[in-house]
């Protein structure tokens, strides 16, 4: 069992709650059936809609977890609200329609055990939703190598937010996550945490279940993703003192990724039939990506437009960033 009121945990297990009602008792059926039991839950109800009847499914979880109600703040000021709550000397982050496999917390611990520099571990997870379309998320998010500062920046190392267990110290000395962010907070608060000298250790080994099953439109949200991770790395170039070798890297990301979200603005304008504005954003996007396709799609437009807007419909490449794409937006 969890530990009681007046004992220390060692872990503070934090999960935000929003439209999530008839999936949160699955999700905190993992939770207290790990097999690490020195721990807290704090549910943070964040404005959620359906309030009645997520409370009513957590009823026969209450004498177990710390359920804090809030007006909404999205998932950035869910998890900062339970941080400032949270009593453990490790934080880890589970969102309401994602689950653990039994021994997670366990795992997690064995690894922060036997290294005690590591502030942050993470693990590798299936990513669910359509049953014949899982997929194991270090598949396609790799991680190869030190986590460090720059490799998170270029994607060389992704992290999936509910695999995540990092020591409380290291995210408060960071401030927390940037409530001003739409998407990708955790990204961010990641890369921000390396950057401010946290070491970084993950696992191979699938630990959890991401719940990938309720995106919006995909070529849609694809572009706020894509568009996020471009001002997020932009930020870092003008909030953190980075070091010369640091600058040109995320510089570099970030023009990287915005010609990457000008490919995603040309596909939709190139949807709507609106030819002169696609090359336009194909043609600024090219300038830094010097890509095949693009190249090929631009002399399309020119000689035949309607059968290369036929064409590229069936153009449904993953553009960059972060490529977790469930994992990094903001859901609340």
């Amino acid at each position: 069992m969890p530990v009681t009121a007046d004992a220390t945990p060692r872990i503070s297990v934090i999960i935000p709650a929003y439209k999530t009602a008839h999936l949160i008792a699955g999700c905190l059926d993992t939770v207290m059936g790990q097999t690490f039991q020195d721990f807290e839950v704090i549910v943070v109800n964040d404005g959620s809609p359906d309030t009645p009847e997520l409370e009513k499914v957590l009823e026969p979880y209450m004498g177990r977890i710390v359920y804090i109600r809030q007006p909404n703040k999205r998932a950035a000021g869910a998890r900062n609200t339970a941080i400032q709550q949270a009593r453990g000397e490790f934080l880890a982050f589970l969102d309401s329609d994602d689950s653990w496999f039994p021994d997670h917390l366990a795992s997690q611990m064995r690894l922060a055990n036997a290294d005690p520099s590591l502030d942050l571990i993470y693990s590798n997870a299936l990513v669910i939703g359509n049953p014949e379309r899982q997929w194991e998320f270090m598949e396609r998010c790799p991680s190869n190598g030190e986590a460090t500062f720059a490799a998170l920046i270029v994607e060389r190392c992704q992290i999936p937010i509910s695999t995540v267990v990092v020591r409380k110290t290291a995210l408060v000395k960071t401030g927390g996550f940037d409530e001003k962010l739409l998407r990708c907070d955790d990204y961010d608060m990641w890369v921000r945490t390396a950057f401010h000298g946290a070491k970084i250790g993950y696992g191979r080994m699938v630990q959890a279940r991401l719940n990938a099953g309720r995106p919006d439109s995909l070529s849609e949200e694809r572009g706020k993703m894509v568009e996020a991770y471009w001002n997020i790395l932009e930020k870092f170039s003008r909030t953190l003192p980075l070091t010369a070798p640091d600058r040109v890297v995320v510089e570099k990301r970030a023009a990287e990724i915005k010609a990457k979200y000008l490919v995603e603005q040309g596909k939709s304008q190139l949807k709507a039939g609106q030819f002169g504005k696609a090359a336009e954003f194909f043609t600024e996007a090219n300038r830094n990506l010097k890509a095949p396709r693009l190249s090929l799609l631009l002399f399309g437009l020119k000689i035949a437009p309607d059968l290369t807007r036929k064409m590229a419909l069936f153009w449904n490449r993953t553009v960059g960033g972060p490529a977790h794409a469930k994992l990094g937006g903001a859901r609340t």
